[in-house]
């Protein structure tokens, strides 16, 4: 298959800047730019959204307020009141990834979401926040996070193990998630895309209008992907709201 019509292509990682410190290789690549992309994005909506706050707000400041109230609304149904110290993180992690899912659907555009390693590393910064904070804040009290109140002391061993597991497995479990719905969405796209070229170069005449039924599916999946980018950065951004309130309150 052509490398324009391989739903993997869209995947690889090309190095724009060759860069090394020893053994090390810290090349720009084009998911780094893409990284860097979407952090100016952000940078650019925000800025242009509250630069001129007016008592009738425009519709980037309107865009601007809502993605605040929406994630400060999240943290305080999920983590209460304390949980809101952590709203610069949460919502940092919320935007970027928004916003790397959102341009990833841009063609020609690449998805840094769609490499476990990025999610992996996102992961692993809320579960070390998680950590760091759960220590600081209650000592060994927060092992208290792995016994769970009027469990019979008879199984208490078991589930006490079951409880560590289920703590250690979170970033795993939080990055694939997104890896794998953001890696199936665009080769699905890709997918259909491809159809849509090989049809209307295989066929011929007025057969060539059955290339329209890809294309169709096509403009369908776009909608549903632009909603999976946004649930995707949500349920991120809320599964750390839920790990911080274990932090701050562990065994309630």
């Amino acid at each position: 298959m052509a490398d324009g019509l391989d739903p993997i292509a869209q995947f690889e990682i090309h190095k724009l800047v060759d860069l090394s410190i020893g053994k090390y290789d810290i090349s720009f690549t084009n998911s780094s730019l893409m990284m860097v992309v979407g952090s100016l994005c952000i940078c650019l909506f925000l800025f242009l959204g509250t630069t001129k706050r007016s008592i009738i707000p425009g519709r980037l400041q309107s865009m601007a307020e809502i993605s605040y109230e929406f994630v400060a609304d999240m943290i305080r149904s999920t983590a209460g009141r304390d949980g809101l110290k952590f709203f610069p993180f949460i919502y940092a992690l919320f935007m970027f990834i928004l916003f790397a899912n959102v341009l990833g659907l841009i063609p020609f555009f690449f998805t840094t979401t769609s490499h476990i390693i990025v999610t992996f590393a996102l992961a692993m910064s809320v579960m070390t926040t998680v950590l760091v904070v759960g220590i600081w804040k209650h000592g060994f009290k927060f092992l208290k996070l792995f016994v769970p109140s009027g469990v019979p002391i008879a199984i208490l061993p078991l589930v006490v193990l079951l409880e560590v597991i289920s703590f250690l497995s979170r970033p795993f479990s939080h990055g694939i998630r997104l890896w794998a719905n953001m890696l199936a969405g665009h080769i699905m796209l890709k997918l259909f895309a491809g159809f849509i070229i090989m049809m209307f170069a295989a066929l011929a005449g007025a057969a060539k209008m059955t290339a329209i039924l890809p294309f169709i599916m096509t403009v369908a999946l776009m909608p549903l992907e632009i909603l999976v980018a946004f649930l995707q950065a949500y349920v991120f951004a809320i599964l750390t709201s839920v790990y911080i309130n274990d932090a701050l309150h562990p065994g309630h």
